[in-house]
């Protein structure tokens, strides 16, 4: 069973520009389509509404645990919410925000791992296809928030 997804794009846009869209928590609201409402701190859990449509019902919550200037930001959050589990009832995966400098912009490779510890196969499977689809959008908007 596959255990996580990983997702790369390459932006025309400096690394700095990246890593801003990627952990101002305002930013990161506008192209992941959520309102957080506080900023990504190390240690600390941020939340907020998804804003895309249909989805507004559900809630993001990630706790940040890595941010490495330019290169590295990180946070656990559920994977699968089903509009009825509550938060902490499933384990957490853990999403990386790789950045790497590359002629003309910079690679973003995206990381959701963890996927095994998810309680039963069914919501695995679920979970993995449904983050991989989303993954993909979610690059893509990335690159035109920053103009890539």
């Amino acid at each position: 069973m596959e255990d996580k997804i990983e997702k790369t794009i390459d932006l025309k846009a400096p690394i700095e520009r990246v890593w801003r869209a990627l952990t101002d928590h305002k930013e990161f609201s506008a192209w992941f389509l959520v309102a957080l409402e506080s900023p990504f701190a190390v240690g600390e859990t941020t939340a907020g509404n998804i804003t895309y449509e249909g989805y507004e019902h559900m809630r993001l919550e990630a706790t940040v645990t890595t941010m490495e200037t330019n290169k590295l930001f990180a946070f656990n959050w559920n994977p699968y919410d089903d509009g009825e589990t509550k938060p902490g009832e499933t384990p957490q995966t853990l999403v990386e925000f790789k950045l790497e400098e590359v002629d003309g912009g910079t690679r973003l490779t995206v990381i959701e791992s963890g996927f095994s510890k998810l309680p039963d196969d069914q919501r695995r499977v679920d979970a993995i296809r449904r983050n991989a689809g989303g993954w993909e959008q979610q690059v893509q908007n990335i690159a035109n928030h920053v103009g890539a």
